[in-house]
């Protein structure tokens, strides 16, 4: 598997480099900048003396392919610095690079698409131009230098390659459902979410509607964390610098941390975390083991400095909503919190109809940069065998994945496949021997001495902004009727209904069920048209029938039929899809 993949990256990466050359034959006084191959294909960036749009893109392909078929040779060198200025020297941005190698005292890695193309990389590559198969451009974008934007936009072109044409075309239909299921799309299309640039980029505002569905996932998990034993807490969102120094955040994020001052010498900074100041309320008294396991849970913000070109849609943001979790335990304790916190991830997941396709990463320690970490070897040791015998036992099937590991302490990352074939990961359960000994944290045990907790640290949705990226993913936005902002809308078909409209709002209402009423001067035929566009899990049509009725007549989302349903049954099937958490309407 790790084989194929990086066989297909060196083809990819191969195919930028065809990019770069056909740019630089149609385009002569392009500068290159960078570009890396991707998961998902490659792209680079540019430096252009005139605009282009995806309508070149034929002409670059169509150069891109001439290329291909003339199966140049790649070959590899290595080179002095001096020799490397020499060739670049017209391309400020090249020689940036060459500043960071020199620094670095090493050689530098060129390669060569035969005598015709040279470009600093380190590869891989594959052995000639003919080997890359099937490719496309597939789409153009702005990027900053180096991703920051006090430096010059450049041209980004982002493009795909595959080893068959077949792999090629099925990818091609993914990025076309993708476009459909695209979160920032669909946020907008149904009133979920938006920015501003007044307020800022990176820093999100919730809707009323896209507020709803923020609340009920949040009643929802700690509903679960509590049937677990977890407790709410609350902390504040800033702190002294020296809370992120002893917990070792302040160095792991540096540049990172936002910093609030005041006119009044205040100075703090905004939390990148929560963890920390929950070590606090457990230092705030005295505990013994007979307290043990204490566990708190808080779903509140943490503040980040992205780097701004990397900011975009609720996938990167500055604020970050995070659900977060920590149980204070013996280490006799820690192996059954961390079975605790999986059950919690597969009860909540399995309610979502999640649970399909995820695997386990054990992420461990790089055991070649111990620099990267805190805490002791021994420590270290222990908190991954642990992990490995609660993957055995609950039968997880944990791959093990180096350098992964948290600041403090290995984890188990539960990886999913979102409906548009991407891995996210978004649960975590992580041990840590570190922090407790770095607050000096501790417990009185039955005979007196005082020890150290083990902190075991959780996340279930992990950020509620990027948790509602993937389930716009996955349900396109059509929300299951717990989660749909609006779950009924009624549609008055004239004047003479709006009364009894309202009347029987007001009954789902007092139901607690989510419903608006279209009274609006328009067609029937409108309304409906636009409540299938808004994914509106049930429309009701009120007329002279209904209101002489006590039934109702139900369109139900992704059906053209009509049901003619009692009102009070109607109301009972609502109330018990809602309180199951139902997939099904």
């Amino acid at each position: 598997m790790q084989q194929e993949k990086n066989k297909l990256w060196a083809l990819r990466h191969s195919a930028e480099h065809v990019l770069m050359q056909a740019m630089q034959k149609l385009y002569p006084n392009i500068k290159m900048a960078m570009g890396p191959a991707t998961d998902n294909g490659f792209y680079f960036d540019f430096d252009l003396d005139k605009k282009i749009s995806k309508e070149n893109f034929p002409k670059i392909e169509k150069e891109m392919q001439k290329i291909i078929n003339a199966n140049i040779p790649i070959t590899k060198e290595e080179i002095s610095v001096k020799e490397a200025r020499k060739l670049f020297e017209n391309n400020p941005y090249k020689q940036e690079w060459l500043d960071e190698i020199e620094e670095r005292n090493e050689k530098v890695s060129i390669y060569k698409t035969g005598n015709n193309f040279i470009d600093i990389c380190a590869g891989p590559h594959v052995e000639s131009t003919g080997k890359i198969g099937a490719f496309k451009l597939t789409k153009l974008a702005g990027a900053y230098w180096r991703g920051d934007e006090k430096n010059k936009m450049l041209t980004r072109i982002y493009g795909t390659a595959f080893e068959k044409k077949s792999e090629l075309e099925e990818y091609l239909k993914l990025l076309e459902e993708a476009e459909k299921r695209d979160h920032r799309k669909i946020g907008k299309e149904l009133d979920l979410f938006c920015f501003s640039d007044l307020v800022g980029a990176g820093l999100p505002m919730f809707t009323p509607k896209g507020t709803i569905i923020i609340d009920e996932l949040q009643k929802h998990i700690e509903k679960v964390c509590r049937d677990y034993g977890f407790e709410k807490v609350r902390t504040p969102h800033f702190a002294k610098i020296d809370l992120y120094e002893a917990s070792g955040h302040a160095k792991k994020f540096g540049d990172e941390l936002f910093h609030v001052t005041s006119a009044k010498d205040h100075n703090f900074v905004v939390g990148p975390v929560l963890c920390p100041h929950e070590t606090q309320i457990y230092a705030s008294r005295k505990r013994s083991y007979r307290n043990l396991p204490i566990r708190y849970m808080e779903s509140d913000k943490q503040y980040r400095a992205e780097k701004t070109g990397e900011v975009g849609g609720l996938n990167r943001v500055y604020a970050i909503t995070v659900e977060d979790g920590h149980s204070f335990c013996e280490v006799s304790q820690v192996k059954e919190e961390i079975k605790r916190m999986i059950n919690i991830i597969q009860d909540f997941y399995g309610s979502l109809g999640l649970l399909d396709k995820f695997w386990v990463s054990l992420s461990v320690r790089d055991q070649d940069h111990p620099e990267k970490y805190i805490g002791t070897e021994e420590d270290w040791n222990e908190c991954e065998k642990i992990l490995e015998e609660v993957s055995n036992e609950m039968n997880l099937n944990a791959k093990r994945c180096e350098g992964e590991a948290a600041l403090y302490g290995p984890k188990l990352d539960f990886m999913f496949k979102t409906a548009l074939g991407n891995e996210i990961q978004i649960p975590t359960v992580q041990i840590d021997f570190a922090t407790p000994k770095r607050f000096n944290l501790f417990y009185t045990d039955k005979n007196g001495n005082e020890i150290n907790p083990v902190m075991v640290h959780r996340a279930v949705l992990g950020s509620y902004e990027r948790f509602l990226v993937l389930l716009i993913e996955h349900y396109a936005g059509a929300f299951p009727l717990w989660l749909s902002p609006t779950q009924i809308i009624i549609i008055s078909v004239g004047e003479s209904h709006h009364k009894y409209c309202q009347e029987l709002a007001d009954e789902f209402k007092n139901n607690n069920i989510r419903v608006e009423v279209w009274d609006e001067d328009e067609t029937v035929g409108n309304k409906i048209r636009k409540a299938i566009g808004q994914k509106i899990p049930y429309m009701l049509v009120i007329g002279d029938k209904e209101i002489n009725s006590d039934n109702l007549h139900v369109r139900k989302r992704g059906s053209e039929d009509v049901v003619e349903i009692n009102k009070q049954e109607f109301f009972d099937k609502i109330k018990e899809l809602v309180d199951k958490k139902s997939q099904e309407l």
